[in-house]
């Protein structure tokens, strides 16, 4: 059965607030997925949270990176709970390419949305935090879309690069987790090929049964979901951020005809191309 969670975006492209208290993490505390990105820096207590339905506890100067269809659900904090964050609306994420942005990164992005940072990175970050913040929330400043796009560009660009410095998990590795991590490398390297579940399945040589359970525990999403997300999201980066048409995003994905992207397109997204496009 598949779970329709509350949808959530934000009301501006860019949003950013330095002094978010429990107060306002309480809209959080239902499960919710995100149509914005948002990061996030702990700047004081600890508390738990339930990111694509695994658990997580937060500390003072964790990192929290949260992409564009994440299942948040903040739950209990064990002292008072303060986090600085820059969100990015759906309208922004997709006008660029989020997966170049990332790189060959995001599999550890899906593996660890929070991971802790040194103190001076930390404080780095916080005072970029702090100058969207002031933008954002300055009534007389309308923040141009292309300012929006570079922000976003610059922080997914400085938290690749604390990423990059991430060693991968090898101990004591979770074999259900191993088996999702494995399946975003795939996908990542051959969502313009390869669509099918069972490709998938073959290549990391399990039945596909197999995959779909495991993969479904994991994230919440099914193969075909994963798969999806991984396509859409640079099918909108093509279509707000360049003027290639339909019928080339098409091709350059893969897709038979523009028909064919033009209605996937449509049961993941909800609208067409062209009406995401206008949008």
């Amino acid at each position: 059965m598949k779970i329709d969670y509350p949808q959530v975006d934000l009301p501006l492209e860019v949003l950013a607030w330095t002094d978010v208290t429990e107060d306002i993490l309480n809209i959080y505390k239902q499960s919710c997925q995100l149509r914005a990105c948002i990061i996030a820096i702990c700047t004081e207590g600890r508390m738990k949270a339930s990111i694509n339905l695994l658990d997580y506890e937060i500390h003072p100067n964790d990192l929290i990176t949260l992409l564009p269809g994440t299942i948040i659900q903040f739950k209990e904090k064990t002292e008072k709970v303060r986090l600085c964050f820059a969100g990015f609306s759906a309208t922004c994420v997709g006008r660029i390419n989020l997966m170049k942005a990332i790189g060959n990164i995001y599999p550890k992005f899906i593996e660890r949305p929070i991971t802790p940072l040194a103190e001076n990175i930390s404080d780095y970050l916080k005072q970029y935090i702090t100058l969207l913040s002031r933008v954002s929330c300055d009534e007389s400043f309308d923040i141009d879309p292309e300012l929006a796009d570079i922000s976003l560009q610059a922080i997914l660009t400085s938290i690749r690069l604390i990423y990059r410095e991430v060693p991968e998990r090898n101990e004591n590795s979770n074999r259900k987790k191993e088996i999702c991590m494995s399946l975003i490398q795939l996908v990542t390297k051959h969502y313009k090929e390869e669509r099918k579940a069972q490709f998938y399945a073959d290549q990391l040589g399990i039945s596909l049964q197999h995959l779909s359970t495991t993969v479904k525990q994991i994230t919440g999403k099914s193969v075909l979901e994963t798969i999806a997300y991984i396509t859409i999201m640079d099918a909108k980066a093509k279509l707000k951020g360049t003027d290639m048409t339909i019928q080339e995003i098409a091709y350059s994905l893969n897709f038979p005809s523009a028909s064919f992207f033009g209605k996937y397109f449509k049961r993941y997204v909800g609208m067409t191309p062209l009406e995401f496009r206008k949008g």
